[in-house]
């Protein structure tokens, strides 16, 4: 099988590095790809948004399997283009990926279908959203409406912090057309959980849970981030809790899609609260989780190209997915400053004698060398019979690997709430 995977970051070098083990595939190629991807794919010089032109080179290379990673390419139609080309691909339709390019549709679903979540109230107007402020106990959510790379989420702790948020997204633009309608919702209190999600339309089979830092900084301070480490398993739950979230949250989920006539086959991401009241939905996205998806599918032992093939012929109910009994890390190292201003291009050393797995994110090929390209760097990967092992391990990993203004969070995993 020729296979194309879109996309550049963590996410795609473990979808690649898990893909490149699959007998299957003989050629393999990864659009933009990163530094990593480049050792296991052939990259080629084609933004993951740039849909026209994944299309056309889909077609002139006669890709068997395009595999659509990031959310932007879905919420774009790159899934509608490509079926319309006849070329097998494995992700949403734009009309299914809305769950995640639109926080006010989302929530609006998970309102119609009585799936749990918080309150919440949806504004366009900015002088409303700023009234409605003065009436709402703090600490309080505020999203943007639309795809603002993992950081259009503020939880703030104050009136003045909420109206700030409020002014950034929507009268300073802060994040793009992503702020123009923002979402305003309780802040919910418990324990967070990531469940993620296979569906073929019609079945959804949960992953094995996962658990991720937002927080740039140690102890959950600092701004909100796309993710610096995540753990496996995510909680210790009980059966009870598994089959409500199953039959509360994920199946509904798919069902209501199904007959909003949206049906999703590809990767549900479950954001999820375990509040005193039982799981609610705090997002919902349209693909894999970025850095959980290199904390899970490591873990995978039945082959990921059968899991594929079931999910885009809507046979999951036919297949029995296998995982290790391991428990997982992963540790984002990230760029100083990150998720605000930071500098890259610089070399980093110790990724190949460190004895972990490890997945770049924003990284580049330079003169034969590994520079920094991006926020999220790079993230490293260990397993262990116990959650202690796999942290430990993985935290051995990071301290032989250096580059300048290098950081990360020494507490992943260990503050689960």
């Amino acid at each position: 099988m020729k296979v194309l995977v879109v996309g550049s970051g963590g996410r795609e070098h473990v979808v690649c590095w898990k893909l490149s083990q699959e007998p299957k595939v003989t050629e393999l190629y990864c659009a933009p790809g990163n530094g990593g991807i480049a050792s296991i794919a052939k990259c080629v010089d084609i933004k993951a948004t740039e849909v026209d032109k994944i299309v056309e080179f889909a077609k002139t290379e006669k890709f068997d399997l395009v595999f659509i990673a990031p959310e932007d390419p879905l919420s774009l139609g790159l899934a509608d283009k490509l079926e319309v080309e006849g070329i097998r691909c494995f992700g949403p339709k734009a009309n299914a990926a809305i769950i995640e390019a639109s926080k006010a549709f989302s929530k609006s679903l998970m309102k119609k279908y009585n799936i749990p979540t918080a309150k919440y109230e949806i504004f366009d107007d900015e002088a409303k959203a700023l009234e409605y402020l003065e009436t709402q106990p703090m600490p309080i959510v505020i999203k943007c409406d639309g795809l603002a790379l993992g950081k259009g989420v503020i939880i703030a702790q104050t009136l003045a912090e909420a109206k700030q948020a409020v002014k950034d997204m929507m009268g300073d633009q802060k994040f793009g057309s992503a702020g123009s309608t923002v979402v305003i919702e309780e802040c919910m209190v418990g324990p967070e959980l990531t469940i993620l999600s296979f569906s073929d339309g019609n079945t959804a089979v949960p992953m094995i849970s996962s658990r991720d830092h937002k927080r740039v900084f140690d102890h959950d301070e600092g701004l909100n981030t796309g993710g610096m480490g995540a753990v496996t398993p995510g909680a210790d739950m009980t059966d009870e809790l598994k089959v409500r979230i199953q039959n509360e949250i994920i199946t509904p989920t798919v069902e209501a899609l199904k007959a909003e006539g949206r049906p999703f086959k590809g990767v549900i991401y479950f954001g999820l609260m375990l509040t005193s009241e039982g799981p609610k939905v705090v997002e919902y996205n349209c693909r894999f989780g970025d850095p959980e998806v290199q904390a899970i599918l490591p873990l995978l032992e039945t082959s990921f190209m059968d899991v594929i093939d079931a999910v885009i012929d809507g046979k999951l109910d036919q297949l029995d997915i296998k995982w290790k009994d391991k428990c997982s890390c992963v540790v984002v190292m990230a760029s100083g400053g990150y998720p605000e201003s930071y500098k890259k291009g610089y070399e980093i050393s110790g990724i190949d004698t460190c004895g972990k797995l490890v997945f770049q994110a924003g990284t580049a090929l330079k003169d034969g060398k590994i520079v920094t390209n991006g926020g999220r760097v790079l993230c490293v990967y260990d397993e262990g019979d116990t959650l202690d092992e796999a942290i430990d391990g993985a935290y051995e990993g990071v301290k032989k690997i250096s580059f300048q203004d290098a950081h990360y969070r020494t507490d992943i995993g260990r503050t689960l709430g």
